[in-house]
């Protein structure tokens, strides 16, 4: 059985998925790939779960324009390629970036590879299931080039200039 909660972001509404233990998908609402990870909701059941709650307090600190100091409990479903630029993805600091190309490098490396496609990794990229925690809208085309993000090239600016600590208003 698969647990949803909903959120009211400054960006719209939130559905976050839960198998009852760990948060297993972060959507913004109607975003490419919504709920690619959870049953559907019929489904579904609304309920407060402590991964929840962790979740919220999340939000609230990184949508208050600061840095959470913590991650709440993850299950990544996905294919081990993902997962490895998932990973990856999670240690990208907040306020910077990274390129599809720079991603794909470091995976190659870590698996003794010349060479990992950032198509690939654009690839895995979009198919983030856990938005925003896993930060997927840190990365960036070549040369710094603003890219398309599950949620909207709209939202994805709005949470790097947030990051940047500049002043935003709604979309």
């Amino acid at each position: 059985m698969d647990y949803i909660h909903h959120y009211d972001s400054p960006l719209g509404g939130i559905t976050l998925a839960s198998d009852g233990e760990a948060l297993k998908g972060l959507w913004f609402d109607g975003q490419k790939y919504f709920g690619s990870t959870f049953t559907p909701f019929a489904e579904s059941v609304q309920k407060s779960l402590p991964v929840f709650e962790k979740t919220v307090q999340w939000l609230d600190i990184y949508f208050s324009g600061e840095a959470p100091d913590f991650i709440p409990p993850l299950l990544m479903q996905t294919t081990p390629f993902r997962r490895k630029v998932w990973e990856l993805l999670l240690t990208i600091p907040y306020g910077q970036t990274m390129t599809y190309g720079e991603i794909a490098d470091k995976i190659g490396s870590r698996n003794g590879l010349s060479m990992t496609s950032a198509r690939a990794v654009g690839n895995a990229v979009g198919h983030n299931a856990i938005s925003l925690i896993i930060p997927c809208h840190r990365v960036l085309g070549a040369g710094g080039k603003l890219t398309g993000y599950a949620g909207g090239i709209d939202k994805k600016i709005w949470l790097l200039e947030m990051e940047k600590g500049n002043q935003l208003s709604g979309l």
